[in-house]
């Protein structure tokens, strides 16, 4: 079993920053893509961002240029610095990885439990 426990969430005005985490802990022998999801009230969840285990990158069209994806492979952890906030940015952000329990377990997709950023302008 996996746990994605993610922090930094909160309040902040437009332009300010923060910067979320996501520690993956549990039975795990190797983490491939993790990412990060986002969905505001009355919208479906849409992705921010996502980092391959070697390190390349995607973003969505409404962040990119603010937003930095980054991830710890030793520590099973993944970072989002957001800079420049929006009030549109307001959402609650949830991370997502793609992991392999086992060498010999079916890889699987695992979630946290979503963090609020609210953006007041």
């Amino acid at each position: 079993q996996v746990q994605l426990v993610e922090s930094g969430g909160g309040m902040v005005q437009a332009g300010g920053s923060l910067r979320l985490s996501c520690a993956a802990s549990g039975s795990i022998f190797s983490i491939n893509a993790m990412g990060w999801y986002r969905q505001a009230p009355g919208k479906q969840r849409e992705l921010v961002a996502t980092i391959q285990s070697v390190g390349s990158t995607n973003y969505a069209d409404s962040v990119k240029g603010r937003f930095t994806i980054s991830r710890d492979n030793a520590k099973n952890t993944v970072y989002l610095q957001m800079n420049r906030l929006k009030p549109a940015d307001t959402a609650i952000y949830s991370c997502h990885t793609t992991l392999r329990p086992t060498a010999w377990g079916r890889p699987y997709d695992s979630w946290g439990q979503g963090t609020q950023v609210i953006v007041s302008s």
